[in-house]
């Protein structure tokens, strides 16, 4: 199959088990993405940094149809799939949201926030692209969070995050 017939999908795995089904995934030959949080943690007198989830159970693959049966079967009461709630269906996550996503996930900032979804639309206020700064390159929506207007990046159903405060200067407006 190619590339093509793959698509992303977000995992809730229970029981720790993220690492896990991600060495799986690597076996399988197969891409996957844990947005993960780099932690201290003391062993023996000795600090080292660990690997945590930013997210609990939270993990995203990028399969083709065939494989997400097999992945359900093989973990079968161990994750669940996030569904689209009006067709009952496996929910795709479109590859610009994702890619969005991992941009700012994947960079190591300290200064956003993940914010679990409750059913805010987060892809209502400006669509803007960020022209400077840290944040460069990343694409989202402006929202007012906890005071401040952020930079959004959100995966639908899912989960979102929210970058700090971005001055003006560095966003550029996207019309859609």
């Amino acid at each position: 199959m190619t590339d093509s017939n793959k698509k992303w999908y977000a995992l809730k795995v229970f029981f720790n088990r993220v690492f896990r089904v991600e060495e799986y995934m690597k076996k399988e030959g197969e891409e996957c993405y844990i947005p993960i949080v780099m932690k201290e943690k003391t062993v023996k007198g000795k600090k080292t940094l660990v690997r945590k989830p930013a997210v609990a159970s939270l993990m995203f693959v990028r399969i083709n149809d065939r494989f997400l049966f097999k992945l359900k079967e093989d973990w079968q009461g161990m994750m669940l799939v996030y569904y689209d709630t009006a067709t009952h269906q496996p929910k795709p996550i479109p590859d610009e949201e994702m890619n969005a996503f991992i941009y700012i996930t994947s960079k190591g900032f300290k200064e956003i926030d993940y914010i679990p979804e409750d059913g805010t639309d987060y892809k209502t206020g400006e669509h803007v692209i960020v022209t400077g700064g840290q944040f460069e390159g990343a694409e989202g929506y402006i929202k007012r969070v906890k005071g401040d207007k952020r930079l959004i990046v959100a995966i639908e159903g899912v989960v979102a995050v929210a970058t700090t405060y971005i001055p003006r200067c560095f966003l550029k407006k996207i019309t859609d």
